[in-house]
């Protein structure tokens, strides 16, 4: 069952993002002759006016095929009023970022409905405390509930962190609830050392202490989900970014990249975890299908998008031998990165 949901769920990611292809190409009047969801032999095969939709073997990608424009052949060009390659630079621009852009807003709109289904937050009931932190020498317990810092009430686990990083390492007044007696305790946070999410040192204001894991779920507005949904969008996507950057510049390890099958046994994983994992994990891969496409390597959307700014700016297309000869580099920079998750998959499974 976990691999059903798990196929089903890159297909709807792979439908949307190809979806985004198609309707912007059909709107600047751009024949698409073929949407397939995956790759190799077709198992399924139904035109529609002037398109074939497709279901092929290999579930793992899809792609959208309009007239005068083939990754697999860039050469292949048309010069018809229906064709890709008669389109204006800023046009084709926008067909190539529209499918990156559908999985960002198929994210966005999965952020809105986790927030009406309930977001699970964490509460400020401390857990484990390090020894010789300033948690510890002040005199907290684990199980002690946190109700405000400084007079400032403390909600969830979150807002100690933002109270204690706006101290400027002052002495903080903690109110706290500990087997339903209430007390005043007097804690210092110093800077500590911790490893960030990319596994780097980083130096933050502290006090030792981690959450017990107790939580509530909140429901949100209208108004608040649309915030919400946003901000986990952009935050999320960041991330994504700032850890491609960190891959390349070696602070995270290649051994890292995870493969089809990584993808499949954690969304498997996450449909065993609940609904919200799962959605959670959908939006996430949606994100990282999206920033992963507008890569300025030949052969993805980033890299098409890339040779239309360069003749916006130069008033003329590069040529195609050149066009050919990154095209081709681009496929093999794709798939040495694929391979290279397989081979981290496989490593992971063999323990």
């Amino acid at each position: 069952m976990g691999l059903f949901i798990s196929l089903l769920v890159l297909s709807i990611l792979i439908f949307v993002h190809e979806l985004g292809h198609f309707t912007a190409a059909r709107f600047f009047g751009v024949k698409v002759e073929v949407f397939s969801i995956g790759f190799g032999k077709r198992l399924f095969t139904k035109k529609f006016g002037d398109t074939e939709w497709s279901l092929s073997a290999i579930p793992l990608g899809g792609y959208v095929k309009m007239k005068g424009q083939d990754d697999t052949d860039p050469l292949n060009v048309s010069f018809d009023k229906d064709s890709y390659t008669v389109k204006k630079p800023w046009q084709k621009i926008l067909i190539l970022f529209a499918g990156p852009l559908s999985n960002f807003l198929l994210a966005f709109f999965i952020y809105i409905i986790i927030s009406f289904i309930g977001i699970p937050k964490l509460l400020p009931q401390i857990g484990d405390i390090s020894p010789d932190s300033p948690a510890n020498i002040s005199g907290l317990h684990s199980k002690d509930i946190i109700l405000s810092i400084d007079n400032k009430p403390i909600v969830f686990w979150e807002d100690i962190g933002k109270e204690i990083q706006i101290s400027q390492n002052k002495t903080l007044l903690f109110k706290i609830k500990r087997n339903n007696e209430l007390k005043i305790i007097s804690i210092t946070p110093k800077i500590l050392t911790t490893k960030n999410i990319f596994g780097e040192d980083e130096k933050r204001l502290m006090i030792g202490i981690s959450p017990l894991g107790t939580s509530k779920t909140i429901h949100l507005g209208f108004g608040e989900s649309i915030n919400y949904a946003l901000t986990q969008t952009l935050q999320t996507s960041l991330i994504i970014f700032t850890g491609i950057e960190k891959l390349i510049t070696g602070v995270v390890d290649t051994k890292e990249i995870g493969g089809i099958i990584t993808i499949v046994d954690t969304t498997s994983k996450a449909s065993d975890a609940g609904v919200l994992a799962l959605l959670f994990f959908t939006a996430l891969i949606s994100i990282n299908l999206g920033v992963l496409n507008l890569l300025p390597i030949p052969a993805l959307d980033g890299g098409h998008i890339m040779f239309n700014l360069y003749e916006m700016i130069r008033g003329k297309a590069p040529s195609e031998a050149i066009v050919y000869r990154l095209t081709v580099m681009g496929w093999i920079i794709l798939f040495g990165l694929m391979f290279l998750g397989l081979f981290n998959d496989i490593n992971r499974i063999w323990g």
